[in-house]
Parts: structure tokens; sequence; C-alpha cells
């Protein structure tokens, strides 16, 4: 196969981020291993990666699951670095958090180990979420790197999205503490609301609840699930091709350390539907009086300072988010 920047793999290339890393490696000229779940009864449609420019030449597509850590070996072998992006999602808490988290964790650490194995994986970036980062003061209203998500509290209030957090946080921390004692080069990205297009098949979660007030009425034709009917007065965003450039950023920077929050700009219920408005006049709009009799949620701002300090530069505000999503979901039949 053709060779250019060198191989890495991404873990979990169906999801939203990971496909859209996968397209931005191979635009830059990088040949890429990705994994998915293997189905017993059906198999997964993966046109959407194998189309993608480049993927025929430079695209490895293999079964590998969390659940058998071992399982991500041959796809990591021969690579010089590894984007760790699969994770179990439990937003409708079908398994005990227990389990979801066990299996987040050790199928982190059976990558980790690969990773060391292949003697040729320079740096691993691990995707972690804002939900790692929640702070337990209601007050503050900017979050940075040194914020950890009390995992002990949310076992015990179970708001929304806790099995997740749980999950999110704790397997942060063990891959930070096993690149820490074994001398493998990691480090984490830790987005937060992810808006713009999508690739995969599905709508993904977090463009559901930023466009809820649109997708739950017409023209939208789709029932959301449970993950995506969850809006906020405020909260942090950032374009789903600045989070995949940052990515690739943090792989090729000289010297990263440790966690990377990734997070445009804060923001608000009467921003994005006053952008939305003016974009798409012909769009149904629900009040700003309603949506705020609807919604409560608030989350604080995540400080971008470290990745900036390091040298990126995003490349999208919040009107190109919210276009470029919208846009997406019509093509798609969502709106």
């Amino acid at each position: 196969m053709e060779e250019s920047k060198g191989r890495v793999c991404v873990t979990g290339g169906t999801g939203f981020i990971g496909s859209w890393i996968i397209k931005r490696l191979l635009e830059d000229g990088y040949s890429v291993n990705t994994t998915i779940r293997s189905h017993p009864e059906h198999k997964k449609d993966v046109s959407f990666l194998t189309n993608l420019p480049g993927a025929s030449q430079r695209l490895q597509i293999l079964s590998a699951d969390l659940s058998e850590p071992g399982s991500f070996k041959d796809a990591i072998d021969g690579c010089i670095g590894v984007f760790h992006v699969a994770t179990p999602v439990n937003f409708d808490e079908k398994e005990p958090e227990e389990i979801v988290t066990k299996r987040s964790i050790d199928g982190a650490l059976g990558i980790l180990k690969a990773c060391l194995s292949s003697k040729t994986v320079r740096r691993v970036v691990y995707t972690s979420s804002a939900s790692a980062l929640t702070h337990r003061d209601k007050e503050v209203e900017v979050v940075d790197e040194s914020s950890w998500t009390d995992v002990d509290s949310r076992r015990t209030t179970k708001p929304f999205g806790w099995s997740y957090a749980c999950s999110k946080t704790l397997t942060e921390k063990a891959v930070l503490e096993f690149g820490e004692q074994n001398g493998l080069d990691v480090v984490t990205v830790t987005p937060t609301f992810v808006v713009g297009p999508f690739i995969c098949p599905k709508l993904p979660g977090s463009v559901g609840s930023t466009l809820y007030f649109l997708l739950a009425n017409p023209p939208s034709r789709i029932r959301l699930r449970k993950m995506d009917q969850f809006s906020y007065l405020q909260a942090p965003m950032v374009h789903v091709d600045d989070v995949a450039r940052a990515h690739i950023f943090l792989l090729e920077h000289p010297n990263p350390k440790g966690r990377y929050n990734c997070s445009k700009c804060l923001a608000t219920i009467e921003e994005v539907t006053e952008i939305v408005s003016a974009k798409y006049p012909k769009f149904h709009m629900p009040t700003i009086e309603s949506l705020r009799e609807s919604i409560s949620l608030k989350v604080p701002d995540l400080s971008s300072k470290k990745l900036m300090d390091a040298g990126f530069d995003y490349k999208y505000g919040l009107e190109e988010m919210l276009v470029d999503a919208i846009e997406c979901c019509k093509e798609k039949g969502y709106l």
C-alpha cells in the first residue's frame, strides 16, 4: 500500500469524531488503520469510510472490540501513532456503570500495552470528554485542565449522563497514569460539545443536543434519542474539524504534556437561535421565552489556553459550526 507520512491507528472509526479524524488524516497524507466492532448478525456498512478520498490506497479497516483488549494488536502493529477514540456509550444506562467503566479502562489499557509491544508507536492521543472536567462548584465560570469530575458525587446523585462521565474520567486518569509508569508518550484531548458536519450515518448526540429546538419540531421527521433531547442555556462548543485538527496537531507536536481542552467558544441559546434565525428564516423557530422555560442547564466554559499556547489555531467560529451542522442535517434528511 502507498505510504506517505506514516501509518497511524484510529479506534472507533465509525463514530462522529473518529470518522472525521480519519478523513483529516487521509487528506494530510497519512495511511490509516481503523477498528470497528464486528457484529455476529450483520456486516456494518463502512462505505462512508471506504469512499473517502485516499481510502482505497491508504485505509485499512480491522475488527476489534474494547471487550477484548488484545484484539487491537493487529491494528496497532507498525503504526507510529494511535488515536484512541472508541468508547462505550451508556446514556440509556442499559448496563451497570461499573461494568461499562471496567470495559473502557481494560480496553484502553490493552491498547496501550499493544502500543508498547509494537516498538513503533511514538505517541498515543486519547479522546476524553468535557464530562471528565465537571467542576463541583456550580459557580465556576471557566474550567481548565486541572479540574476532574468527582466520580463519587456522580455515582451518588446520578444526573443525566453520569455513567458516561464516570467512565471517561476514570479511563482518562488510567491512560495518563499508564503512560507515566511505562514511559509511553500519552496525551489526552478533552473536547466539549462538538458541532458541525458528519460523515457517519447516525446523527451525533452533540449535534442533536445543539439543534434540539429544530430537530424536535417540523420539518424534522426523526425521533431523537434520549441523549439528543438535552439542550443548554449555554455551553462551550467546537467544530468537529477543529477537534480532528487538534488531535493531529498533538500527534505531531514535538513535546506535548498531559491533558488539552479543546473548545472554541461559549455559546448561549440566544446566540445560537439568533444565528439560525438569520441564516434560515423559513425554519420554524421556538421563542427564546419558551426555550428558557424548558431548558435550565448551563455548562461552564472550557479554557483552551494550554492548547493555543502550544501553537494550535482554531479555524471555525460558532456560525460556521451551526451552518455546517444544519446543511449536513438537511443533506442527510434530518431537516
